[in-house]
């Protein structure tokens, strides 16, 4: 058993993992929302759904100072965690 492990409750890392999850949760459904807000937009056309998608996107990336999102792969690829469910 490890100091660390010895010294800190296993309730205590439980409440830290969940406000962690919960924070992860919050800024995934953010973001989810700003993209579902730009395709439900009725008075935009297919094509500035998508640029205003591509709006999203790049806010992100502005604001967490990321040139590219990792974990892309080629067209029409389901990340292997995916290709079972039903989505």
């Amino acid at each position: 058993m490890s100091v660390l492990h010895a010294s800190v409750p296993a309730d205590f890392i439980s409440v830290v993992a969940g406000e962690i999850a919960s924070g992860v949760d919050a800024a995934v459904e953010f973001w989810m929302a700003q993209v579902e807000r730009a395709l439900d937009d009725d008075g935009l056309t297919t094509l500035g759904r998508m640029n205003a998608v591509r709006a999203v996107l790049a806010q992100y990336k502005q604001l967490t100072g990321k040139t590219e999102l990792h974990g892309r792969r080629g067209r029409g690829e389901v990340p292997v965690s995916l290709a079972d469910r039903r989505l």
